[in-house]
This record gives structure tokens, C-alpha cells and sequence, in this order.
């Protein structure tokens, strides 16, 4: 079982393991995120055990059986089941109602999101939010990509402006002035995760950034500024 303990990065539990759910997890555990992962699918989950020992086979989504694996111990829970209604609803409402901090569930229409909001989880789209990934990638050469997980929490990856080069993260201060984290730093393909705040920015830095929507477009607002100084 997935087991309470001091943590300081966020973990996820994922329910369901779909193309959308598996693609995700893939997707976290490739940034380091600590994970779990439950399916009715044996196949699935045990292809997920090379990335999480937090893998559990689960043939009925009850209120008990999500408690044994533990989910209740995660910060974020994400179902994305989002093809069987039923199932989807009742899973959101056994999570909300066992108190994970934030549920995620994904839906297949407006009707379904809905419901899934009148139960307390955050929506998510994923049909319509990879038409916003590929707006966004669109929009700014530098936008490489462009994740909403729900409407308060976004990730982007970008390439550093020009005008941050051999700045220190602390002399930005973007969390302060736009409610954004930087959550991880690529540069010739190693990735630093530990960002500290004396960190200079260099030439051809990636930066991972998570923040509101209204957040990131502040920041791309902020860096025409920037230029424009």
C-alpha cells in the first residue's frame, strides 16, 4: 500500500490506464514524479511496475478497495476512465469523499463534466486540450510544448528568452510576480529538478514552468516586456 510519508515533491495516483491514463503516467514518471497507477488490466499494470512499484490491479473501483492501495495518501488523483461514465462518476466520488486533496477526472462531454464538477474534482478535456497544446505551441517558437492537467494547474516547456540569459532565478522572482514555478531545468539533456534560487540561466536552457493558464500568458506577456526594456 502506498503509504503516508514527508514528501516535498507532489505525488499522483492514476486511475485507469487507457491511452490517456497510460500515456500520463509515462509522462510523469519520465519527470520524476512519484507515482501510483491502479487498472482492472493485469497486462497494464504490470507493464507499469518498470516505472512504479505503486501498481496495483483493481477490479472494482469501491471506496475500500481504492483505500487499500493507498491513493488516499496522494496529492493529486487523476481518473481517466472517462469512457465508462458510470465508473468515472463513482470513482471521483469515492476519492473526493476519502479525501484526496485534488481529483482530476477526465470527461467525454460537457454533461459528464458536469457531474464531475458537482462532485468536487477538476475537469479535464483531452480531446480539446490538445487542440489548446497545439494553439500554444503554435503561438511561440519557444513554447515546445504545453500540458492542462486542470484549470489551475498548467506546465509548459520553453525555451529560455534571450532576455533571462545570465539572470538568476532569484533576480526573476517570476513565482512572486506571476505565480509561477520553475519545476525543472533541461540544458544538453540533463535535467535538473533541484532549482536553486542562485541559478544564472544559461543560453538554450529548457524551462519547465507549472502556474495558472492566466499565469503562463502573463509570462509570455511579461517576456515582450522584457524585450521592449
Amino acid at each position: 500500500m502506498f503509504g503516508k510519508q514527508k514528501k516535498e515533491n507532489t505525488t499522483y495516483g492514476i486511475v485507469g490506464l487507457g491511452r490517456f491514463g497510460y500515456a500520463l503516467a509515462m509522462e510523469l514518471a519520465e519527470s520524476g514524479a512519484e507515482l501510483l497507477v491502479i487498472d482492472r488490466d493485469e497486462e497494464k499494470v504490470r507493464e507499469l511496475r518498470d516505472i512504479t512499484e505503486n501498481a496495483y490491479v483493481v477490479k472494482n473501483l469501491d471506496k475500500k478497495s481504492l483505500l487499500e492501495t493507498g491513493i488516499r495518501n496522494c496529492d493529486v488523483a487523476v481518473v481517466c476512465i472517462g469512457e465508462q461514465m458510470g465508473t468515472s462518476i463513482l470513482a471521483t466520488l469515492h476519492l473526493v469523499s476519502i479525501g484526496v486533496p485534488v481529483v482530476i477526472s477526465k470527461a467525454n462531454s460537457a454533461e459528464h463534466g458536469e457531474i464531475l464538477e458537482k462532485l468536487g474534482a477538476e475537469v479535464v478535456y483531452p480531446e480539446r486540450d490538445m487542440a489548446i497544446r497545439l494553439a500554444h505551441r503554435l503561438e511561440s517558437s519557444r513554447i515546445l510544448d504545453f500540458v492542462q492537467l486542470s484549470k489551475k494547474l498548467n506546465i509548459t516547456k520553453v525555451v529560455v528568452p534571450d532576455k533571462m540569459v545570465g539572470r538568476s532565478i532569484k533576480s526573476l522572482d517570476i513565482r512572486a510576480k506571476l505565480g509561477l514555478n520553475i519545476i525543472a531545468i533541461e540544458n544538453n539533456e540533463s535535467v535538473m529538478e533541484d532549482v536553486r534560487p542562485e541559478y544564472v540561466l544559461r543560453e538554450n536552457d529548457i524551462l519547465y514552468l507549472s502556474g495558472s493558464k492566466e499565469g503562463l500568458i502573463h509570462f509570455t506577456e511579461w517576456i515582450e516586456k522584457e524585450k521592449n526594456s
